[in-house]
């Protein structure tokens, strides 16, 4: 015994237009919820940086920049005065130490000359201690929602730049009163700031990353930062290197920084150009090297933190 039943939509053999643009038209709700889904994936290979997933979230890298500026200086008396005063009073204890009591040589006025070696220090050691805490520091958000985790540390990376604006517009008064007038090469002193930054990166990117496991990395940073500022000529001139020595000295990336930084604003001695480029050319690749790691092991930090 049969029956017949009617045939549904799903069956009809032919469906009018209408009906197949319910179905299968971009604008019906399933296409547009599809639509709206993003797909989180780890890193294909090893080098698969996906720097433009950065680039995507750049509003709230400038956000997260805006945070640390402000939270830096909140509720402080002195506020960004602290900017100011550090590294004056750094130079005035190093004036009196080493150019009165050891009396140390050098081509300019010390206060100058040791204020000017201390801006792009200052501002390298204040990003690396920061880019090497930074994702620690963000473990609540990082298990909360989804983001490049790269962020964090680039972000840390602004509040060092409004210091060091600060701090040009001090030495310019100090510049003023021992009457020195920077020549063409100040034009060259945004290079040299670009490069602290690199090399700040270079390898707080490293030490964020092993910070996250071992915690034993963050402690010895300020151990280190104080180490490896002696090994700069921040407090004497690269003069008093000996010449053998000079080659190996100057691949440390901020002597060349140091140095340049110097150079274009004081117009002292031009840094050995080709061990600076040879110095930053190792900072770049430390640097794509540790992006490379970042990202491999970025998937890890929210369930170690």
């Amino acid at each position: 015994m049969s029956s017949s039943a009617p045939l549904t939509d799903a069956k009809k053999p032919d469906a009018s237009p209408s009906e197949r643009k319910d179905i299968d038209s971009p604008e019906s709700p399933k296409s547009s919820t599809h639509d709206l889904v993003t797909v989180i994936e780890p890193p294909s290979s090893w080098f698969a940086l996906n720097l433009v997933e950065v680039w995507r979230y750049r509003d709230l890298l400038l956000l997260l920049m805006w945070r640390d500026i402000s939270a830096r200086f909140r509720q402080s008396v002195v506020g960004y005065g602290w900017a100011i005063l550090r590294p004056l009073v750094t130079a005035l204890i190093y004036t009196l130490v080493f150019s009165v009591f050891v009396r140390i040589e050098t081509d300019v006025p010390y206060p100058i000359f040791a204020f000017a070696g201390l801006i792009p220090w200052m501002y390298f050691s204040g990003t690396l201690s920061a880019v090497t805490g930074s994702i620690v520091g963000g473990g609540a958000l990082l298990k909360k929602v989804y983001f490049p985790r790269l962020v964090l540390p680039l972000a840390t990376v602004g509040v060092g730049l409004v210091e060091l604006v600060l701090q040009l517009i001090v030495l310019a008064g100090l510049m003023v009163f021992y009457q020195y007038i920077p020549g063409w090469p100040i034009l060259c002193l945004p290079v040299f700031v670009f490069v602290t930054i690199l090399t700040a990166l270079a390898f707080g990117i490293w030490f964020t990353a092993l910070n996250v496991k071992y915690r034993d990395v963050g402690m010895a940073i300020p151990f280190l930062i104080q180490i490896w500022m002696y090994l700069c000529p921040i407090i004497y001139p690269i003069s008093a290197v000996p010449e053998a020595w000079r080659p190996i000295y100057a691949l440390n990336p901020m002597v060349g920084v140091v140095e340049g930084f110097r150079w274009s604003v004081l117009g002292s001695a031009p840094p050995n150009f080709l061990l600076l480029g040879l110095s930053s050319a190792i900072s770049l690749g430390i640097l794509l090297l540790g992006i490379v790691w970042f990202r491999k092991v970025e998937t890890t930090f929210a369930d170690v933190i």
